[in-house]
């Protein structure tokens, strides 16, 4: 038997939520349909932010005074509150300045001669098709660096990972995939392809980036090497993304960055550095950030994300029904939810995606329109951009409603010649 998920208290997380009653122009409400290129924030997690910052801010990890132990304290703790939320360790967590950063740190480190298990000629980097960008060219750059091979999963037609595209051998290093798919929305099958990267000695990398805000996240559990994700498509700040590492692969990994903080000792002819994650912390870090993506955490935590996971596949089974009863919409991506998260990208025959947006924008819907850093996706399926909605804990079925009658507009509006 099923455990039941208790539902949502909607109209409260609406309420948590103000930029959510903005007139748009033309008077409409906003409907916020992009939290897959960045959440909005609860008052909780403002609150949070603003709290630290005039009653506790100061520099952390330095001196010896209370501001600076109570700031230590809350972004410690924060680190701790962030771990707890991923199924992780508090100490296999290293904050960075978004997930980009963080996936950048972990492919440079993993091409340094000093790690053993160093990227070099005559190995291969495993991607795939889907990939965003920052889960990419991070990639191209270790192969270009470092001579080795890059090679991919391909797609099938709809939009999942193709595992009879390629086959791992023993040259395989690395292999890095996102969790969901920020443009099909495709659902990765994260435990067969841990099991292929095993099989050979691989490491594997998780662009967790569309999960982590939408389901719940076991990163243990997933049994990953490292994975990343960034604080403001969370309901968190912007400025803060966090890379998770297994703890003695972590450990084992050179410092990305160099100086301040992540130090042990230092003389002028050579300098030893602190264990993970302070290693991979250099400078002044962030703080405010930090508070306020721990605050986001509990904030989810709170809702529950079973809660979560189950309010959005309701609202992806109305925009997908909504939008295929459209003549001349393609959905691009899985049309079971089984196999899908929260994106949904369509075209539109004959109207360009850029002119779908504005006409939902003129209705006061909010949606991205292009290539979502994800142009090899596109051109995989021929296509020079997609429309987007993206769905959070705070969206309703009346604003998916709103989204099919824009688009349905659109449709009629263009069509009319």
């Amino acid at each position: 038997m099923t455990a039941s998920v208790r539902p949502l208290d909607l109209a409260a997380i609406r309420a948590d939520f103000p930029i959510l009653k903005k007139q748009m122009r033309g008077g409409n409400v906003l409907a916020y349909l992009d939290s897959g290129a960045t959440s909005q924030r609860p008052l909780q997690v403002l609150d949070a932010e603003r709290e630290f910052l005039v009653t506790s801010y100061g520099a952390v990890h330095r001196g010896a005074h209370q501001l600076m132990e109570e700031a230590t304290d809350a972004y410690e703790e924060g680190r701790a509150d962030i771990a707890a939320f991923v199924g992780a360790d508090p100490d296999e967590l290293v904050f960075t300045k978004n997930a980009t950063e963080a996936l950048n740190l972990v492919s440079y480190a993993l091409g340094d001669p000093r790690f053993a298990g160093a990227v070099g000629p005559g190995d291969v980097i495993v991607t795939t098709e889907l990939e965003h960008h920052a889960n990419l060219v991070p990639w191209q750059e270790l192969a270009r660096r470092t001579g080795a091979t890059l090679r991919w999963y391909g797609v099938t037609p709809d939009g999942r990972i193709d595992l009879d595209s390629l086959q791992l051998d023993e040259r395989v290093k690395v292999v890095a995939f996102s969790h969901h798919s920020n443009v099909t929305g495709a659902l990765a099958p994260v435990a067969e392809l841990v099991s292929r990267a095993k099989a050979v000695g691989a490491l594997t990398v998780l662009d967790a980036c569309q999960s982590v805000p939408h389901q719940p996240v076991d990163f243990h559990a997933l049994d990953v090497d490292f994975a990343a994700f960034s604080g403001h498509k969370m309901l968190g700040p912007t400025g803060i993304g966090v890379l998770y590492g297994r703890g003695e692969l972590l450990n084992a990994l050179p410092p990305f960055l160099t100086g301040g903080s992540m130090i042990e000792t230092v003389t002028m002819e050579e300098t030893t550095y602190a264990p993970a994650p302070q290693r991979f912390e250099a400078g002044t870090p962030m703080t405010s950030q930090v508070v306020g993506l721990a605050a986001a955490a509990r904030y989810l935590r709170e809702v529950g994300m079973d809660a979560v996971e189950a309010h959005e596949a309701e609202l992806v089974a109305a925009a997908l029904e909504g939008l295929t009863a459209i003549d001349g919409v393609q959905i691009i991506g899985p049309m079971s939810l089984e196999n899908r998260g929260s994106p949904v990208s369509f075209v539109v025959d004959g109207v360009h995606a850029h002119d779908v947006g504005q006409v939902l924008d003129d209705e006061g819907v909010a949606v991205r329109v292009g290539h979502h850093c994800a142009w090899p996706l596109h051109r995989r399926f021929g296509i020079a951009a997609t429309a987007r909605a993206s769905f959070a804990v705070y969206n309703t079925v009346e604003e998916v409603d709103r989204l099919v009658a824009g688009v349905r507009r659109a449709v009629e509006f263009f069509g009319s010649d």
